[in-house]
């Protein structure tokens, strides 16, 4: 296999570039965008409408989770299908792009507004818009997994609208315009077009690997640093031909590849990297080390139960089935645990990819990667864990390391003692909207999360503010390893204690560790929260949503943010109280409560939970993704419909076309109940709104 890569001959994209087609520009105005698309209208004075340009776009909206079941050129048939836009006249929200509309339309420049590319880490979003003709990505500023899935891929991005101007001239422009200001190693990508061909001319000798900060003359004998920094140091790799890895020391823009402890992937990306590994590599070729690699199928066990009609005869849902087969296939043959395949007659999984990996192999110190967003999760035990595109994973079953410029890190220090209804995820709605995270500054960065209130928090509720990293949109977030994460080990996996305690050893922040910005919370001041539809960072108090109550038709209670044996903990003790009262879940409601994993189904079963919730009137369902992704029970099936769950995300469309509030666990539960938004408090007795009459139809 390195033999064959060694042997091609690979080269350079040409020194400058000239495009040759349409611009599209992603407004806030439903005409507009159907304009450009189905009648030819090319925008002259582009800088007219940059305050229509949406913000906020995520991969949600590029390439809707339904649009994933296909993981070839297929995908661009239908880069925007998911973009939301709104009609100037009746102000209501149209969704104007349909299928082919893009490729159709000539277009190779796409341009938005800020955070373009924010939430899932799914590669399709730009596989989809290259395959659609889309050369050049342009917009304010553009999410770390997105930008680099671009990278991969060999799309070009830039935050610099002056390069539209050029492309609408027909000028040459310079390959430099787009490699400005990138690491070497990110330069030296966009200049072979992608990430494999970069990765070919690696193994061939022929590139340049940067050298850390402190392997250069004169430098400091030692730096301080914070956690992630340690970790990132110890795992970057000082030669790989002698699988050589660490160095004392590294600082933010120190560039890489870092050697991967962990790397795994779902049913989402798996087929479509392993179509790349066969055809970029061979179809005989062996992923390196593949006891370090873990498959799973977790996101489309439940498809089945709330795919449309329409869709399952447009082959939509054999389609998603193909994905499963490819990877068991895929599997088998590479010799990768796959978890998912052994739930029998029942649907769902084993455990959500990034639920496992914390419940039973992450470890303090480790350097683990995942094509999800939320991999963050296992940084509740003090890993550095960061999800990665399908080129990236593909990349790394040949090396076993990813590439990677050490991120700036920034600190939130929640203190004072919150109330006890107050949870992790209220803490999580508070940071969002902060305005360094709202307003995108902390785009890539790494996010501490520290202070007396987080180290009171368990391993499950710290699990919720790193997974929650990934709507913040920063590189990762990361919990420092303590007395916590030692307990952790010991009593859920049955570690040595002496083992477990050696893990943590060093796996704090250094004293004089270097911070772009500390955000200070005093967690006493935090009362329980609710985002408002469409985005993580609409987060309100509940107390201050106004007198008429927020009616609810759907409550969910799950996913791998919430749906842990602590949330399980607070579903119970919520319905406990309610149960003591003689109430059951309101009857306009749908309640559903979902776990993520079989770990914590049998953890129900043995507190007595599952007896409750059906008591109560709450569907379980069994381990998987789900409603958080449109994918199983509890997603809204029209626009009016509305629900609330204690998932991680409400994009526009995520769960289902109707409107999406986030809330606690407690809250979730408590809203059940009552039948609208609300927050719980202890021992108060629930009052149940009015049912809706029933017409006589």
């Amino acid at each position: 296999m390195i033999e064959d890569l060694l042997s091609r001959h690979i080269k350079k994209r040409p020194t400058t570039l000239k495009f040759e087609g349409r611009i599209l520009y992603l407004l806030d105005d439903a005409e507009l965008v159907r304009g450009q698309l189905y009648e030819g209208t090319d925008i002259q004075r582009p800088h007219d409408y940059r305050g229509l340009l949406r913000d906020q776009i995520s991969t949600d909206e590029i390439t809707p989770a339904y649009i994933c079941f296909f993981y070839d050129e297929t995908l661009g048939d239908f880069p925007y299908l998911g973009l939301r836009t709104t009609n100037q006249t009746t102000k209501k929200t149209e969704y104007p792009v349909k299928r082919n509309a893009v490729r159709n339309g000539g277009f190779i420049c796409s341009v938005a507004g800020r955070r373009r590319g924010k939430g899932s880490s799914r590669e399709a979003s730009p596989y989809a818009e290259l395959h659609a003709g889309i050369k050049v990505i342009v917009a304010e500023s553009i999410e770390r997994i997105y930008d680099e899935n671009c990278q991969n891929l060999g799309l070009l991005t830039s935050t610099d609208f002056g390069v539209i101007d050029r492309i609408m001239a027909g000028e040459e422009i310079s390959l430099t315009e787009f490699t400005r200001g990138k690491d070497e190693i990110t330069r030296q990508i966009i200049e072979y077009g992608g990430l494999f061909e970069f990765n070919v001319a690696r193994l061939q000798g022929n590139v340049t690997i940067p050298v850390a900060a402190c392997a250069q003359e004169q430098a400091a004998p030692n730096r301080p640093m914070t956690v992630a920094e340690k970790i990132f140091a110890s795992h970057l790799v000082t030669d790989a031909g002698k699988d050589e890895v660490g160095v004392p020391w590294v600082e933010p823009g120190d560039t890489g590849f870092f050697h991967t402890d962990i790397r795994f992937s779902h049913e989402y990306v798996t087929p479509m990297a392993s179509i790349f590994f066969e055809n970029k590599v061979g179809r005989d070729a062996k992923i390196v080390d593949p006891a370090s690699v873990l498959f799973f199928r977790d996101h489309l066990t439940f498809l089945s139960k709330v795919m449309s009609q329409e869709r399952i005869e447009d082959g939509l849902l054999e389609a998603a089935n193909e994905l499963e087969v490819k990877q068991r296939e895929f599997s088998e043959k590479q010799g990768v645990k796959l978890y998912g395949e052994q739930m029998g007659h029942r649907l769902g999984s084993q455990a959500i990819c990034h639920s496992k990996i914390l419940e039973e192999y992450a470890e303090p110190g480790m350097l683990i990667v995942g094509t999800d967003s939320h991999t963050s999760h296992a940084g509740a035990i003090g890993s550095l864990a960061f999800g990665v595109g399908t080129t990236a994973i593909f990349n790394s079953w040949l090396t076993r390391d990813v590439r990677m410029s050490v991120p700036l890190s920034f600190k939130v220090e929640i203190r004072g003692v919150p109330a006890p209804n107050v949870t992790a995820k209220d803490y999580m709605l508070e940071i969002l909207r902060h305005p360094y995270i709202r307003d995108g500054h902390a785009i890539g960065q790494i996010i501490e999360y520290a202070g007396p209130a987080v180290e009171a928090l368990s391993i499950d509720e710290r699990a919720t503010m790193t997974n929650m990293a990934a709507e913040v949109g920063a590189f990762t977030g990361i919990i420092a390893a303590d007395e916590t994460s030692v307990r952790f080990m010991v009593n859920e996996r049955g570690m040595d204690r002496s083992r477990a305690e050696q893990l943590i050893h060093g796996m704090q922040s250094d004293a004089a560790a270097e911070y772009v910005k500390t955000i200070e919370i005093d967690a006493s001041t935090i009362r329980p929260m609710v985002a408002l539809p469409n985005d993580p960072g609409n987060g309100v108090y509940i107390d201050g949503l106004g007198k008429e109550p927020i009616r609810i038709d759907i409550a969910y209670a799950g996913s791998c943010t919430a749906g842990k044996k602590e949330d399980m903990d607070m579903y119970a003790r919520v319905l406990g109280e309610a149960d003591a009262q003689g109430m059951k879940i309101h009857p306009d409601v749908k309640a559903y409560i979902q776990c993520g994993s079989t770990e914590v189904r049998e953890y129900c079963r043995k507190q007595g939970y599952m007896t409750l919730f059906d008591r109560i009137g709450a569907e379980f369902i069994e381990p998987g993704c789900g409603a958080c992704i449109a994918a199983g029970p509890g997603v809204t099936s029209s626009p009016d419909e509305v629900s609330i769950s204690s998932q991680n995300r409400n994009f526009p469309g995520r769960s289902g076309p109707g409107n999406l509030y986030l809330g606690s666990p407690y809250s979730v539960a408590a809203s059940a109940i009552v039948g609208y938004v609300t927050s719980w408090i202890p021992g108060q007795k629930f009052k149940q709104i009015s049912a809706r009459k029933l017409s006589s139809a």
